[in-house]
């Protein structure tokens, strides 16, 4: 795969591998959904107990920088697959979410804040 390549470029790569491997079996929704949720934890320990000032030195770590962009590839596999398997744009529900969350959060009042829009 390219950096380049399309979304649904790298869903039809991540579809192949699997289907390969016959993994289509152990794929089903709350698989996939466990697996988006222990992938993000694993990238999540990774910053777990450090400052800021110390993650933003290990960011520059290359040893580091490969442990995040390995765990957050895992999460980015596990979300082309559970669209993938269940049939959804991503694109558009991208597109849909912006849309519900700009009415959410007007830029008139969320500018500069990090207030839920409920707060």
């Amino acid at each position: 795969m390219k950096n380049s390549d399309s979304l649904s470029e790298m869903i039809q790569v991540i579809q192949k591998f699997c289907e390969e491997r016959d993994w289509d079996q152990f794929h089903p929704p709350k698989d996939l959904a466990i697996g988006m949720s222990t992938e993000s934890n694993e990238l999540l320990d990774l910053f777990r107990f450090k400052s800021e000032a110390q993650i933003q030195e290990k960011m520059h770590s290359a040893e580091f920088n490969e442990k995040v962009r390995d765990e957050l590839a895992d999460v980015f596999f596990f979300v082309l697959r559970f669209a993938q398997m269940n049939n959804i744009d991503l694109a558009a529900a991208l597109a849909g979410k912006l849309k519900k969350n700009a009415a959410k959060y007007p830029v008139e009042s969320a500018r500069g804040s990090n207030k839920k829009y409920n707060e």
